[in-house]
């Protein structure tokens, strides 16, 4: 009999975390170096603290104990006991509750609160709820999108519904207004396939951040990998999260998380402790060390700029960090992940490896093996840049792709040969025969950035909001004003960037690879020049429905083009005769062209001033259907292009992003010659009798 009243037995090391029994709930918490820990339960309304219960058990780096009597709703949290030798990376303090890294719910979003973290910490902490001991039940099958159907559409629980008229206030900036018929059927009407939610796993705004009056809107910093964000919860996050997946998926939409295991909000030195820090510091996170290999645990290797690095390669991280991915997939029914700053996962543990245990672990899980697996492929390390080196399992978020794609339309010469190879793939980073030609995630926009709005309407990045003296953000942003910084009621310049915002957006569907759509582009979303809104909650950051004409013009041409590349086999997923990658081939061959008329030579893609050309894609007998010709000319004059003439039936215009509304655009038949104008593309399909 515990001091509490409560009947506490050694219960058992595993599973880890909470685990409900027919008499009680037995406790297992990895803490390998402390002398006691220590089991807070608390009122399930209330917060009020009722007991107080010593693991009394430890089985190698386990603590743990069955206490009787507990029921599902408790709240609790944990106390650790050891020895102070911060030169030893051990840093106990029994003042500070942490949660339970094992928590599948939290009761309330974690706040920051300097006054309340002082002393005793129990009162800023967010408890761990005990969920009940039953399976997850889902109504519709998962859609199981093929890579080369995907289409990609990064979204913000909260931005996404928060300001979405049809959507019942209650539900606006929650999981169940992602769900909703009306974002439903917008995400079907543009032909979106799998929408990329931005962290919902449990956060902490940074201190400094709160302390300005501001917040971490996109959510990456971290306290726990398993528990859904309260914040976008009315009252329960685990089954309101799972019935978005479950509708979602009865729509035929894929659910991606946006996961952070690179970092977490626990910080550097002078961070706070939440829970990891508290249980075991020197395995959780990497340390710098010097030239001899002399760890130092007084700084922690900050290969995130988030002040600390988690340390994949430690056997208990790794285990954590798969049940959390299998936890993900299988009890909330995710369909894959993108994974932020992913090179720190392949550090072994402070060199980049794609044998890293991390991508072995992950190959050969059964659960895991079948999801898909997004690399941002970079982290600010040292070598932590590593775009085209993941495993072939992984496809990976492309900067090349993006920079090229925007200083070609912007008018950047020299460009037009590595313009060509971002089309088709980006072989030279993913090679045939190794990777798949879908490894590349293509996008022209994400989150940390311009919007595709503000990619064409500012120079500069203007993030004053921020309270950094726009000093943080990107400063390479490869953008243009076209005449007039930010917004504009001057005609000329409104038309152009009209224009070169369906430039970049059917270059991105016309590319082989997974198209990624920035949420709100589609709406011309502008964040006002603020190309870092990570702390904007607010209208900078939230989709407008509201759109004027202008702005509708361009979302039914964002319809009109991913329709095109979906209703095209080889749009979408070319299979070539050199590809040794699969086994297929669906296309006969690919031409590329001179204005004149005349294939293009080496010569031609070096020649500086050269930004107009056309490819032919001709298909096999399985796709015989298909013979398309697309035009790209990014001078800033119109210019005449001679097509193929093998053609006797001639070319008939799919689509000419000259137009401003798909209605004005003609239906015409071209034999010869189309004088293509200035900053355009066209799409031509052969004519078949």
């Amino acid at each position: 009999m515990n001091q509490t009243g409560l009947t506490v037995t050694a219960g058992r090391p595993h599973p880890m975390g909470a685990t409900l029994t027919a008499t009680g709930c037995n406790f297992a918490v990895h803490c390998p170096d402390a002398d006691d820990v220590v089991l807070d339960i608390f009122h399930a309304d209330t917060e009020e603290h009722l007991h107080r219960v010593s693991l009394i058990a430890k089985t190698g780096k386990i603590w743990h104990a069955h206490v009787e009597g507990i029921q599902a709703g408790q709240l609790y949290g944990y106390r650790t006991f050891g020895k102070q030798l911060a030169e030893m990376g051990l840093i106990f303090d029994p003042e500070k509750l942490l949660i339970d890294p094992y928590a599948k719910c939290l009761n309330r979003p974690q706040v920051w609160s300097r006054r309340q973290y002082q002393g005793d910490s129990q009162f800023m902490m967010a408890k761990a709820r005990i969920l009940p001991v039953e399976p997850a039940f889902f109504q519709h099958p998962k859609p199981e999108i093929e890579l080369a159907d995907t289409v990609l559409y990064e979204a913000h629980v909260k931005g996404l519904t928060a300001l979405h008229p049809d959507i019942p206030e209650p539900l606006r900036g929650k999981y169940l207004g992602v769900c909703h018929a009306s974002v439903i059927a917008h995400l079907a009407s543009l032909g979106i396939t799998s929408i990329q939610l931005m962290p919902v796993m449990a956060f902490m705004p940074e201190p400094y951040i709160t302390e300005k009056g501001l917040t971490n809107y996109w959510g990456y910093n971290p306290v726990n990998f398993f528990s859904p964000d309260p914040r976008y919860a009315i009252d329960d996050p685990v089954a309101e999260f799972r019935q978005m997946v479950d509708v979602l998926h009865g729509a035929g939409l894929e659910v991606i998380l946006d996961v952070v295991f690179n970092h977490t909000a626990e910080g550097g030195r002078d961070g706070p402790m939440l829970s990891f820090k508290g249980f075991d510091n020197t395995s959780f996170y990497l340390f710098e060390r010097s030239e001899y290999g002399v760890v130092n645990f007084h700084n922690y290797l900050n290969n995130s700029g988030c002040g600390n690095s988690v340390n994949t390669a430690a056997p208990y991280v790794l285990k954590l960090v798969m049940d959390a991915l299998r936890y993900w997939v299988t009890d909330m029914g995710v369909d894959g992940f993108r994974f932020d700053l992913a090179a720190s996962l392949g550090r072994d543990p402070y060199e980049f490896s794609n044998m890293a245990g991390f991508f072995r672990t992950l190959r050969q899980d059964p659960v895991l093996q079948r999801v898909k697996l997004i690399a941002e492929p970079w982290d600010i390390g040292h070598g932590g840049y590593r775009l085209g080196q993941f495993p072939s399992n992984w496809v990976e978020c492309n900067d090349k792709y993006r920079d090229t794609v925007r200083g070609f339309w912007r008018g950047d010469k020299g460009l037009v040969g590595d313009f060509a190879t971002r089309l088709l793939g980006s072989r030279d980073i993913f090679p045939k025969g190794n990777r798949s030609i879908h490894s590349s995630v293509n996008n022209v926009t994400y989150h940390d950035g311009f919007t595709l709005q503000d990619l064409v309407s500012y120079r500069e990045r203007h993030n004053e909001a921020n309270l950094e003296q726009n000093r943080d953000g990107h400063s390479h942003n490869v953008s243009d004003n076209y005449g007039e910084e930010g917004p504009t009621q001057h005609h000329g310049t409104l038309v152009l960037r009209e224009k070169q915002k369906r430039n970049l957006f059917v270059t991105l569907m016309l590319s082989q690879g997974i198209p990624h759509v920035l949420g709100g582009d589609e709406l011309s979303r502008s964040q006002q020049g603020n190309n870092n809104a990570y702390c904007q909650d607010n209208e900078i950051s939230w989709l407008n429905w509201t759109l004027n004409e202008r702005q509708s013009d361009f979302l039914t041409f964002c319809q009109q083009v991913i329709g095109l590349r979906r209703a095209s086999k080889l749009l979408h997923h070319m299979s070539l005769a050199d590809d040794c990658y699969t086994h297929d081939c669906n296309v006969a061959h690919i031409r590329w062209y001179r204005p004149d008329g005349a294939t293009k030579g080496r010569e031609d893609w070096q020649d500086p001033d050269n930004q107009a050309f056309a490819v032919e894609i001709l298909g096999t007998a399985d796709a015989a259907d298909e013979h398309w010709f697309i035009i790209f000319n990014a001078f800033d004059q119109d210019v005449r292009f001679h097509l193929p003439q093998d053609t006797p039936d001639g070319w008939e215009l799919y689509l000419d992003t000259r137009y401003a509304k798909v209605s004005l655009q003609p239906s015409i038949k071209v034999s010869e010659v189309f004088l293509q104008a200035y900053r355009s593309v066209s799409v031509f399909r052969r004519v078949t009798g």
